[in-house]
Parts: C-alpha cells; sequence; structure tokens
C-alpha cells in the first residue's frame, strides 16, 4: 500500500492540494491512501474547500485522520459556547474562531452576535459529523507510526515538574486518552532527537511542530522563522517530522512511504 502523509494543512487547502498533486497523488492508479496527522483546520481561510476534500476521500475509504490538538481546541470551543460561557483568547489566537465562523456559513459580523448559532452549525458540517468521529490518535504499519505529537510518555520519578526524566511508554498504545491528548502537544523532533524517547522498531511520523524548528535547533541548519529558514520534512533517528508551518511558510510537506 502507498500512503500519501501530510501534517498540519490547517485549512490551507490550496497548498494541500498543490503538495498533493506534485506527488502524483491525483494521478496514481494503483490504490493509495492520504493519512494526515492532525490539525485538518483552524488558521487558514479554505476550511469549506478542505472539509469537502477529506470528506470525499473518507467516503472513499482512502483516508487516514490522525487527531490533532486542533480536534481538541475545536471540541472545546463548541463544548464551552454550548454551556454559554465566552470564546476564549486560546480559540480567537489559534484560529478556532475563525475555523468556526467559516463552517457557519455566517457573516462574521452576524456570527459575533449569536455564536449558539454559529455552535450549532458546525455539530451539523461534515467536519463534526464525519471527520471528526474518523480521528484516531495512532496509525500504524509495519514499519512507521503516525501521530501528531509524540506518542505518550510518564516521567520518572513520577512527578509533574520538568526535572522528572522523560520515557515513551512501552504500552503506549494502551495510553489513557488524556495521555493521547497530552502527546498531541510534544515537540516530536525534540523528543527523538535531543530527549531521545521514541521507538526503537519503528520509525514515528508526526507533525504538530514547525519543521524549521529542527533543522536550526538541531541540525544547526539555518533560523527558525527568517529568510534562511528550512521547513521540509525533517528526518532524524526514528522520526520524519512533517509540519510545514503553512502559514508562514505557505506550502505543505507530503510524503509518500510504501508499506
Amino acid at each position: 500500500m502507498k500512503y500519501y502523509v501530510v501534517a498540519d494543512p490547517h485549512g490551507f487547502y490550496t497548498p494541500l492540494a498543490r503538495a498533493l498533486e506534485a506527488a502524483g497523488f491525483f494521478a496514481e492508479k494503483e490504490p493509495n491512501r492520504l493519512i494526515v496527522c492532525g490539525d485538518m483546520l483552524d488558521r487558514g481561510g479554505e476550511a469549506r474547500q478542505t472539509e469537502s476534500f477529506l470528506r470525499g476521500l473518507l467516503r472513499e475509504g482512502r483516508l487516514i485522520l490522525i487527531r490533532g490538538n486542533h480536534e481538541d481546541l475545536m471540541e472545546a470551543m463548541i463544548t464551552d459556547i454550548a454551556s454559554c460561557r465566552p470564546v476564549g483568547e486560546i480559540h480567537e489566537m489559534n484560529g478556532t474562531w475563525d475555523t468556526a465562523v467559516q463552517l457557519s456559513d455566517l457573516p462574521r459580523e452576524i456570527a459575533a452576535r449569536y455564536p449558539l448559532e454559529v455552535a450549532g452549525r458546525v455539530r451539523d458540517s461534515a467536519f463534526w459529523r464525519e471527520l471528526l468521529p474518523a480521528c484516531v490518535d495512532y496509525f500504524e504499519t509495519e514499519r512507521y507510526v503516525f501521530v501528531h505529537g509524540w506518542l505518550p510518555c510518564y516521567r520518572e520519578p513520577p512527578t509533574e515538574l520538568p526535572e522528572g526524566v522523560l520515557h515513551c511508554r512501552p504500552d503506549w498504545r494502551e495510553a489513557t486518552a488524556r495521555e493521547w491528548k497530552q502527546a498531541r502537544w510534544f515537540n516530536g523532533m525534540e523528543c527523538a532527537c535531543v530527549s531521545g524517547y521514541g521507538l526503537e522498531d519503528k520509525t514515528t511520523v508526526c507533525g504538530h511542530w514547525h519543521t524549521s524548528y529542527g533543522h536550526a535547533k538541531i541540525q544547526r541548519r539555518g533560523s527558525e522563522y527568517g529568510s534562511d529558514a528550512d521547513f521540509s520534512p525533517f528526518y532524524g533517528k526514528g522520526i520524519i517530522a512533517l509540519d510545514a508551518c503553512t502559514a508562514h511558510s505557505g506550502f505543505v510537506n507530503c510524503i509518500v512511504l510504501e508499506d
């Protein structure tokens, strides 16, 4: 099976489609599947186009969706609105509210006055009814594990303090929903290449953290956001990281794996 793998398209449909076209996804004659390593929407202005494209692939059985932290943020925001709590700054800052407005098809000034209507329309959307329920914490093949941030880890000695030594859980497949939710915020490049915790027998493919971090901080090549920043896929021992920080770089990374 051939897998086309992207991460963090964030509602930028045009760069996503461009990356898939360049990789040969649309011209493929043999069975293939698209893996999205989390964060389908938020930040970009093409939420509806992204939703429609992914829904079509899902209905064809050609899509694997890994749950990202922005999927968690959307669920949290809609729950808050339904409980008559105001839209928090985190949802404004991360683009979650803007995505909800796009999915509601309401003018922004109307949406701002009627957040409950926005929440109701989001719950009626294909994103909420079809794409979110299809999300999984991880997908595994013979040689790869696909996640969003990183694998669930634990600290030794058990502590919430940062000085506790992190280890990848040997029973990571049995991790709780809370542990997976926490893992979605990890910087996989730092976990694998700096802290040294990951899998010995498989390569973990992840998103969430801009790849220029790994190129700049770990490989000492270029800066994180300057004109010399490198947002191409990051390859390290036991890891492939893909988040191109599309809002900044303007493109989506796509790799093709056969397994």
